[in-house]
């Protein structure tokens, strides 16, 4: 029997508004990890007597592993599986320490019928406080593709 890989939301199931969100708290072990898959050894993550000399005051997570969490949110929930990340605009507005629990979040802004893409509201929040925000283009699969 051949395996069926899961879909998300097809193109034709979307609608202005609908938007989905992933919560994650950022650990000493997330921060390491990211840094040895990327090779983003800059101390501010990574050491905490540098971290204190910066105006962070401690280490902060990598903003692109923050941002790592909208694509999740694209890619497993809204639309989900099946959906290809084309292209996103970043802007950081403030800094994810260790223990902070970050809220990213996705919201239909604008479809496009001809071409099958959506643009996305994204943004990372902790506490009530954006730490993210941008746009975000993904090609969608519509339903007779997959049939």
């Amino acid at each position: 029997m051949p395996f069926i890989f899961p879909h998300g939301k097809f193109f034709d199931d979307l609608s202005l508004g609908m938007s989905a969100a992933l919560i994650r708290t950022v650990t000493d072990d997330d921060i390491v990890k990211f840094a040895e898959l990327t090779g983003d050894l800059n101390p501010v993550h990574l050491n905490e007597a540098y971290a204190e000399s910066t105006p962070f005051g401690h280490r902060i997570a990598h903003g692109m592993f923050a941002a790592g969490l909208i694509s999740a949110v694209l890619g497993t929930k809204l639309p989900g599986p099946g959906t290809i990340y084309l292209s996103q605009e970043l802007k950081f507005r403030a800094p994810v320490y260790i223990g902070d629990t970050i809220v990213a979040r996705v919201k239909v802004e604008e479809l496009d019928d001809v071409k099958a893409r959506a643009r996305f509201s994204t943004t990372c929040t902790v506490a009530d406080k954006v730490v993210i925000e941008g746009m975000a283009l993904a090609m969608v699969p519509r339903r007779q593709q997959l049939a």
